[in-house]
């Protein structure tokens, strides 16, 4: 609605309006990512209040990841046909009603719709896509550090406020620990309504780091559904978007399914309460925000190939060694400054790899099954977790899986060919 008269005035103080879409997006991401993440401190308190099981649970956090995975695809191309600030608001609307629902729930097929199938949908239409597309539209220089804040939002808002949340948890119950990521969802939904803009063409503008107006892709032609898996059929062509979407699947077995879900319960099993847990979550989640930027702005100098490598192999060492922490408060918090660093560091390489093989306006759309696999991944860890805990009275097991994938994707990696950038690109 301002941008048209803001921008103007920000370019004549060297002010880049694609810096203010990075902090719109930045802010969007992290609290649609603390809405995804605030489920992890209420599997307990859920349980006891409705007599559920962990798996039972987990299973509709399990869907909720599968939904945020699968909608990322589409995702990317309705934000084509409609733009940003229209998808930003139909996915704040819809996690806000399903937050809002959840709290009136009775019943188990209650918890699947609201946190299973209306949270997993609502929070997708705005998930690693959106800071795909932002990066790719409004940056040619810097684009890389651009992907590392973006994801750092996302996997930094996941984790920073679960303290904040499992202490209303433990006062005054699992409803009242919703407030905060309600009222950060309110709040990006008026600043992307006001400042928001859906292309750097509409303001007559170049994208940083270039000096050539792009005009802003049709929004006609096919639609949602066509363009996804028209996306979905190129990738299939292509080695290099299987080898990113096995070793992204790996990352989200590795990370949110079973770090962001079930992290919390398993330090319940050997006395660690929940907020002190949280805590631990929150170290990670603020080391997280460090790594991210880091590797963003590494990927924009080094091989992004090599930096996978040491990613998923450093991040399978710290899963295998947890069990061997003894669980103490002191080797939580070393485990969550080294896992921290460590946590979604895989983004920007990913997404920059992606990039350069397929070009400026399709690797949103690619990326967008590259993440769903990740999702997958998420899915796969956060159902079997609760299987291995409800079956083997134990999450272990699962960890020891989640660290030896990532061992497997490491080794993967470094031997997948390096992309020649897309004559759409600029890397």
């Amino acid at each position: 609605m301002f941008a048209s008269v803001l921008a103007p005035a920000l370019a004549r103080r060297g002010i880049h309006y694609g810096w203010i879409m990075v902090a719109l997006t930045f802010l969007t991401m992290l609290s649609t990512a603390a809405a995804m993440g605030s489920p992890g401190v209420f599997i307990g308190p859920i349980g006891k209040e409705y007599g559920w099981a962990t798996g039972e649970v987990s299973a509709p956090l399990g869907v909720r990841f599968v939904l945020y995975g699968l909608v990322a695809p589409f995702a990317a191309a309705l934000i084509q046909r409609y733009g940003v600030r229209a998808m930003v608001s139909a996915s704040v609307v819809m996690v806000l009603a399903g937050l809002g629902l959840s709290t009136q729930m009775t019943a188990l097929w209650q918890l699947w719709a609201t946190w299973g199938l209306i949270l997993g949908l609502g929070a997708g239409m705005t998930a690693m896509v959106l800071g795909a597309t932002v990066a790719s539209r409004w940056f040619t220089a810097r684009r890389g550090l651009v992907v590392g804040l973006l994801t750092a939002s996302n996997a930094t808002g996941q984790l920073i406020l679960l303290p904040v949340a499992a202490s209303l948890a433990d006062h005054y119950g699992w409803r009242y620990a919703l407030v905060p990521a309600v009222l950060m969802l309110a709040t990006c939904f008026i600043l992307t309504f006001l400042l928001g803009c859906d292309h750097p063409g509409k303001l007559n503008m170049a994208p940083y780091g270039d000096t050539v107006v792009v005009p802003p892709p049709p929004r006609g032609g096919a639609g949602a559904l066509r363009n996804g898996f028209g996306a979905l059929a190129e990738g299939a062509r292509s080695p290099v978007f299987w080898a990113l979407a096995f070793t992204f699947f790996v990352c989200g077995l590795s990370t949110g399914g079973l770090i962001q879900t079930h992290f919390i319960p398993m330090c319940g099993d050997y006395g660690i309460p929940g907020v002190e847990a949280a805590g631990i979550l929150a170290v990670i989640g603020g080391f997280d925000f460090v790594g991210t930027i880091i590797s963003g702005w590494l990927s924009d100098r080094y091989d992004n190939r090599w930096l996978l490598f040491w990613y998923y192999g450093l991040r399978g060492i710290s899963l295998l060694l947890l069990p061997y922490s003894g669980f103490s408060f002191i080797g939580l918090t070393i485990f969550g400054v080294f896992y921290g660093l460590d946590w979604v560091a895989t983004v920007p390489p990913t997404v920059r790899l992606a990039a350069n093989a397929f070009g400026r306006e399709r690797a949103p759309l690619l990326f967008g099954w590259i993440f769903a696999s990740h999702q997958l991944g998420s899915a796969a860890a956060a159902i079997g977790a609760g299987i291995s805990r409800d079956a083997l009275s134990s999450y272990l097991p699962a960890f020891f899986a989640a660290g030896a994938a990532c061992m497997v994707a490491s080794v993967m990696v470094i031997l997948m060919r390096k992309p020649a950038p897309a004559t759409t690109a600029r890397a």
